[in-house]
């Protein structure tokens, strides 16, 4: 075993143009007023390796050009479809009527793992809240569903944009499987 070089790395990337062609994943993400643009920037790089269908940055969300969120997320502006919305229910309901599952990543009375997701849940949302205020409790009143990371330890959270990632990367395990 040899770590790859950054050249090695780029080599086994597609091109730009060939992944205009490659489908994305039934997956996209509302982020309802995140506080952090550095956060933000670092959903956008995620979604980008996870090749997500859009984001949309809604309420007080910092959204581009921003110098903090072009900062940690290289690039990935131009690679993922985004659109800011001033309010989250207004494209939670857009989706819903295109049968799009709402699932927020949130601890409530009704939340599951978030590895239980099926395979027949897709295309799905997955909502994203403040760092500290979570999803707002108008957009968990008509999710169709509650996922959770289980915590082990004293805290009982992680960082908003390190539990996107482990979620979304999850949903495509779970698409991926036979």
């Amino acid at each position: 075993m040899k770590k790859l070089t950054y050249e090695e790395i780029v080599l086994q990337r597609f091109a730009p143009k060939e992944l205009q062609k490659i489908e994305r994943f039934p997956i996209a993400v509302i982020i309802e007023n995140m506080r952090s643009a550095y956060n933000v920037g670092s959903v956008f790089r995620t979604s980008d390796g996870a090749r997500i269908e859009k984001i949309f940055l809604c309420g007080n969300t910092p959204f581009p050009p921003h110098r903090e969120i072009e900062k940690t997320a290289l690039g990935s502006i131009q690679t993922v479809p985004w659109e800011y919305a001033k309010n989250a229910m207004t494209v939670v309901e857009q989706l819903k009527k295109k049968n799009v599952t709402m699932c927020v990543l949130e601890h409530t009375d009704a939340s599951i793992p978030y590895y239980t997701l099926d395979k027949k849940m897709f295309p799905l949302c997955l909502i994203i809240g403040n760092e500290i205020t979570g999803v707002s409790a108008e957009v968990i009143n008509v999710a169709d569903v509650a996922i959770e990371i289980p915590m082990y330890g004293m805290k009982q959270s992680l960082n908003a944009a390190s539990a996107y990632s482990i979620a979304v990367f999850d949903f495509i395990r779970i698409l991926k499987t036979t």
